[in-house]
């Protein structure tokens, strides 16, 4: 392989990214693919090789062809995504699921071109703790979604009490929130709390409460009343980042 060859494919990747907008600067390509800015400007540059580690990023991150990018062969895009794209029989936007954003932050969250986010069988496991304590196990599948801000995970919807914009076998990805200090009240939230010995796992808003060191966990289905619970009850908590639906397909 001549790395000459691979530094300039590289670079025409990296400038693909930037003036089709799947990142807005060089600096995201460089969080995304875990790089420090003076190397990546050296390579950029061509300065300094690509290594192998770097390239087998490149084609994970951002659906580069590996072997494009080793030998020149074939095209720059995943053979798959290419396919999609000039299909006329391929499936239309309509057939996908749909997918809902819900939290939308005041603050602009960095998206990651591709991601896998590992589907959760949350009934398999003890509790929501349990399950965000062992990441290996109760995984159903993944879900690959574009351009969407990093999830720690996803599972299934169970229930009514946030019908309709939530309904149950609707999937829901969520962020972890290790910090009850940084609840953000108004936002949805996938929640596992204690109540005399029992657990409970909720999809609900939480809102302030009138009672001191408790929160209001409150449906979206009018039919279902908030309730109130001590914060020190909560035992696991999600920031829900979006949903999807399953429409036709797949």
């Amino acid at each position: 392989m001549e790395k000459g060859m691979i530094n300039a494919r590289f670079i025409e990747a990296v400038n693909y990214l930037l003036s089709n907008n799947i990142e807005p600067n060089k600096a995201a390509i460089c969080d995304n693919l875990k790089i420090k800015p003076s190397k990546f400007s050296e390579i950029l540059n061509q300065r300094m090789n690509v290594g192998t580690d770097l390239a087998a990023m490149l084609t994970k991150s951002y659906n580069i062809d590996a072997n494009w990018l080793l030998t020149g062969r074939g095209s720059m895009l995943n053979s798959e995504e290419v396919a999609l794209m000039n299909n006329k029989d391929a499936p239309k936007k309509e057939d996908f699921p749909e997918i809902t954003i819900l939290h939308k932050p005041k603050i602009t969250e960095r998206k990651i071109h591709q991601q896998a986010i590992k589907l959760y069988d949350v009934a398999a496991a003890a509790n929501l703790r349990t399950l965000f304590d062992n990441k290996d196990q109760n995984i159903l599948g993944e879900i690959m979604i574009p351009d969407i801000p990093k999830c720690d995970g996803a599972v299934y919807v169970n229930g009514d009490s946030m019908y309709p914009l939530l309904k149950s076998g609707d999937i829901i990805a969520y962020k972890e929130i290790y910090n009850l200090d940084y609840l953000i009240f108004g936002e949805m939230y996938l929640v596992s709390f204690d109540m005399d010995g029992d657990d409970y796992l909720a999809v609900k808003y939480i809102n302030r409460s009138d009672v001191e060191n408790y929160v209001k966990l409150v449906s979206y289905n009018p039919h279902h009343d908030p309730m109130d619970i001590p914060v020190k009850s909560i035992n696991a908590l999600g920031l829900v980042k979006f949903s999807i639906r399953k429409n036709t397909m797949i």
